[in-house]
């Protein structure tokens, strides 16, 4: 049987304060990151079993 899934955290403090300046500079990712990515996906659909 599974377990029940905890509660998330509230984040306070310090925490929160680091957490909203980092949500609030969020940058795009580079070309160089996204091709890695591309190639990551094309990986694991090459080796799926299911319909995609």
């Amino acid at each position: 049987m599974a377990r029940p899934i905890k509660e998330t955290p509230v984040l306070k403090g310090k925490d929160a304060e680091r957490f909203a300046e980092r949500m609030e500079t969020v940058g795009r990712a580079s070309a160089k990151e996204i091709e890695e990515a591309r190639k990551a996906y094309e990986a694991f659909k090459a080796i799926s079993t299911f319909p995609m």
